[in-house]
């Protein structure tokens, strides 16, 4: 498939980005599009002495446990970490690791993890298992500012000691790794600014270096969008192949409307036979203070379905609850 057909399907531009802000004492302010918010009056203390009980009930109560982690702001979750651990004498990972079982344990863990420790985690995890889990990898570097992105390297070497390039590096191979690469550097544009100029030039050059085409593509596809179809530059009308043709597609993608492509993410690991838990989980918790209602709006557009209808054809139990909990009201 070519790289521009495989581009486009399924992907529908984002909204007009004054849509995403609101006035706050005559300032904009970002709009706020997560599922999961503070909760007010909050209280770790009394939330941790309810996780105890919870968890500590004949048969441990799963429904106690999932009100409050979904309800909770990850920062108040952090909050309760700490709370829990200085009345217990015991860290609230492990005793919701030793209470809980499957599918609900790993939601649950999860949650519990800060957003830059829950990223490294998730690249470990990608770089860790027996073949490299480029998808991951690549979510994960696409979709997070350059912020988000050093702190995510910072927590790595911290947590695993090793730097996440030298992993990297020993993990993948060619242009897919100097794109992983560019990509760690965290010095990309983080505005909406096209220069044209720029695309123009660089989308008639020939043999780009890989490192030069995470921006060429970006520049030279949302040039193209205001073009029509039978103007498509020759330079970008070609065949990619194997990881770094996926690396590529994401990252536009990603830039040109990311809840679609977190929306087909969510759908992939439902369709068919089989349900990808890993991607569920994913998805949902890092996305829940971010961008999930936007997520659930493309994936009704896209799909003619709710998420929610399809989480629960597809799990069941505490975890479909933890998952649809995530997801808000319905």
């Amino acid at each position: 498939m070519s790289f521009f057909k495989k581009l486009f399907k399924n992907v529908i531009k984002d909204g007009d980005p004054k849509d995403d802000t609101v006035t706050v004492k005559g300032k904009p302010k970002p709009r706020y599009y997560g599922t999961v918010t503070p909760y007010p009056n909050f209280n770790a203390s009394s939330d941790a002495s309810v996780l105890q009980a919870a968890i500590k009930s004949k048969g441990v109560d799963e429904d106690v446990i999932i009100a409050v982690l979904v309800k909770r702001s990850n920062e108040q979750r952090q909050k309760i970490k700490v709370v829990y651990e200085a009345s217990t004498g015991k860290s609230l990972d492990k005793s919701l690791k030793a209470a809980l079982r499957s599918d609900l344990e790993d939601v649950s863990l999860a949650l519990l993890m800060a957003p830059p420790h829950f990223d490294a985690h998730l690249l470990r995890k990608a770089t860790k298992r027996l073949g490299t889990d480029e998808d991951v990898l690549v979510e994960v570097l696409a979709t997070r500012s350059n912020q988000e992105i050093q702190e995510l390297k910072r927590v790595f070497k911290e947590v695993y000691k090793t730097d996440l390039e030298d992993v990297i590096k020993d993990e993948t191979s060619g242009d897919f790794t100097t794109a992983l690469l560019a990509m760690l550097k965290a010095n990309r544009a983080e505005n909406t600014e096209v220069d044209t100029d720029l695309a123009r030039r660089d989308a008639q050059g020939a043999h780009l270096p890989i490192n030069t085409c995470l921006s060429v593509y970006l520049l030279a596809f949302q040039q193209y969008a205001c073009i029509s179809d039978i103007t498509l530059p020759k330079a970008l009308d070609m065949e990619l192949k194997g990881d770094i043709e996926d690396c590529l597609t994401d990252i536009v993608k990603c830039s040109w409307n990311a809840p679609a492509f977190f929306a087909e993410k969510l759908h992939l690991a439902m369709k068919g036979h089989g349900t990808c838990e890993d991607t569920l989980i994913r998805v949902l918790v890092s996305r829940s203070e971010i961008d999930l209602k936007k997520i659930l709006e493309q994936y009704r557009a896209m799909y003619d379905v709710s998420l929610q209808e399809d989480i629960m054809k597809d799990t069941k139990g505490h975890y479909r609850d933890i998952l649809l909990g995530l997801c808000g009201p319905h």
